[in-house]
């Protein structure tokens, strides 16, 4: 179960993301070691986890649905799709295009009526059970998975790339695109970045990648605290920035890491 105290939903308002366009001197680093590698995906989303699960049981959180009282409406799946911030709606519309007739069909007009909002009107009493059923279809999950990729993995591995990290830097945007959501306001992940870059030069423009990576967790950190006074930033403070000083800029087992008040592992 996501945790109330630890999960934000991340802030989508549209589902066409634009990606600044790199300066001559940013080359995208395609043949660096990253996230892309089936066993560093797999563990990208096992520490995703820990922080908005609570477990290194990622799959377990497909049928998960509950209204955690942050202003967004409903947050389910995966990753923390929410009705208030666009990204379920859009799951929802692509799911039922490839698959009309699912249980989550009929609340399409009332995920229409409440996107951008708090609201449950038109989705209570049985979207809850209805989302939990769809979860045990497999076809379900997949556009889960895909969908996770493709508003959140994919773009941030491509701007680790573009900017010169390693599996480490491309997990650290990956959990900030997660946590905050696309965007260019200050506490959006094009925010933090521009941000950091401020502060740091990315290893694409010359810098050293862990001053980079410390300016951009401070970054971070700031958005945390701005969006959301006294909340707990362990998921910056004791796990990516331990990962950090540790120099395992490879991101490779084994990890060990604090988050929330619980210790985790991967040997």
């Amino acid at each position: 179960m996501k945790r109330a105290a630890a999960l934000v939903c991340a802030a989508v308002a549209s589902t066409v993301y634009l990606f600044t366009p790199a300066q001559p001197t940013a080359v995208v680093q395609a043949t660096r070691p990253g996230l892309t590698a089936p066993t560093q995906k797999e563990l990208a989303q096992k520490i995703v986890a820990s922080a908005e699960n609570g477990t290194l049981n990622w799959r377990s959180a497909y049928g998960y649905v509950e209204d955690i009282g942050d202003g967004q409406g409903y947050t389910a799946g995966l990753i923390g799709f929410c009705t208030g911030t666009h990204d379920l709606l859009t799951l929802v519309e692509g799911y039922t295009r490839d698959h009309p007739g699912n249980a989550l069909a009929r609340y399409l007009p009332a995920l229409r009526r409440v996107d951008g909002s708090a609201s449950h009107a038109g989705l209570d009493p049985g979207f809850p059970a209805a989302w939990r059923a769809e979860s045990r279809v497999a076809a379900f999950r997949a556009a889960q998975d895909v969908e996770r990729d493709r508003v959140y993995f994919g773009p941030a591995v491509h701007r680790g790339r573009v900017d010169g990290l390693g599996a480490l830097g491309q997990f650290i945007y990956y959990d900030a695109l997660v946590f905050h959501g696309p965007g260019a306001g200050p506490t959006s992940f094009d925010g933090i970045r521009a941000r950091a870059m401020r502060e740091a030069r990315t290893p694409a423009r010359g810098g050293k990648e862990t001053d980079y990576l410390d300016a951009f967790l401070d970054a971070r950190r700031r958005a945390m605290l701005t969006r959301h006074p006294g909340i707990d930033t362990s998921r910056v403070d004791t796990t990516q920035r331990r990962f950090l000083n540790e120099g395992n800029l490879g991101l490779r087992p084994p990890l060990r890491w604090q988050v929330y008040g619980e210790t985790y592992q991967v040997p």
